[in-house]
């Protein structure tokens, strides 16, 4: 029987990414979300918030190159990718297990949700978290890595008046 694998998250860095290689040569980078969610006690009327933290892997080779240059302590990004287990051992050589939203090559996804800052003049093209060009002027946005758009198919977009 076949399965689903796919975790969903938003929410802000809690430091900024570690960046990593691998014997092979390869960047990985690791950083920690947190999500929160917040309600209010019904005996109380006080306002209550619960805080999760989550661990993040990046090995997808665009990603991990967005994420060193984008993602800073505080910035609020939404995550897709798949949880993972793996099995480690601690200096007293004691067994541990830790879970991680790993995003694998040709898998996962990252978006800044936050604004970039920009040195660049008003309308200028700046690349968001894809690679993909975004006006600041124009309201609509196009995915270039992930989603199969590719330059090309920007040429053609033409606005129609009605």
């Amino acid at each position: 029987m076949a399965g689903l694998n796919k975790v969903m998250l938003i929410g802000h860095l809690g430091a900024d990414p570690e960046i990593r290689r691998t014997h092979s040569g390869a960047d990985v980078v690791s950083f920690r979300i947190a999500t929160s969610e917040t309600w209010k006690d019904k005996n109380t009327g006080e306002r209550k918030e619960k805080t999760e933290w989550h661990s993040i892997v990046v090995f997808n080779e665009h990603l991990t190159k967005v994420c060193a240059e984008l993602l800073k302590k505080g910035s609020k990004v939404y995550i897709e990718g798949q949880l993972q287990t793996r099995k480690w051992q601690d200096n007293a050589g004691t067994d541990r297990y830790t879970t991680e939203i790993v995003l694998q090559n040709f898998r996962g996804e990252i978006q800044l949700l936050d604004r970039l800052p920009s040195n660049r003049p008003p309308g200028a093209e700046s690349p968001d978290v894809y690679g993909t060009q975004r006006t600041r002027d124009s309201s609509q946005q196009q995915r270039g890595f992930g989603s199969g758009a590719s330059s090309a198919s920007r040429e053609f977009d033409d606005e129609i008046p009605f």
